[in-house]
């Protein structure tokens, strides 16, 4: 059975987020979690089984799992994300001739990652238990 065009789209998009996920375990200036959170929306309207495929996955797995139930980012995505932030700014102010405008961009990129990680929950709620 043929895509659709906008499935097509979708699926495109899910393996180009996947592919930049990738590169983000590599590089320090690229969140992983990010794109592979995108990567899961993209999928998830083209592709069942990558959808399942990347839920099931060994690595990333655990973590997108508890984001689409709970909204959830854990401590260590936290700190990693944020460790890798700051270590990327700072080797871009010191060790880089970067213009002020490009560097302004990413100060603001990476304080919306900041603040939007920070507002997600670290655990899921309790379970709820009736009396």
């Amino acid at each position: 059975m043929p895509l659709a065009p906008l499935r097509w789209l979708y699926f495109v998009l899910g393996c180009a987020f996947f592919a930049i996920g990738v590169a983000g375990i590599i590089l320090p200036a690229v969140p992983a979690t990010p794109f592979m959170l995108l990567a899961l929306w993209g999928w998830s309207r083209s592709s069942p089984r990558l959808e399942a495929w990347l839920l099931a996955h060994r690595v990333f797995g655990p973590t997108l799992r508890a984001w689409r139930a709970h909204r959830v980012i854990s401590w260590r995505a936290k700190a990693i994300a944020w460790g890798s932030m700051a270590t990327s700014l700072i080797y871009l102010i010191v060790w880089k001739d970067t213009a002020w405008w490009i560097l302004a961009i990413v100060i603001a990129v990476m304080a919306y990652g900041v603040w939007f990680m920070a507002r997600c929950p670290s655990r899921p709620p309790p379970p709820v238990t009736d009396a």
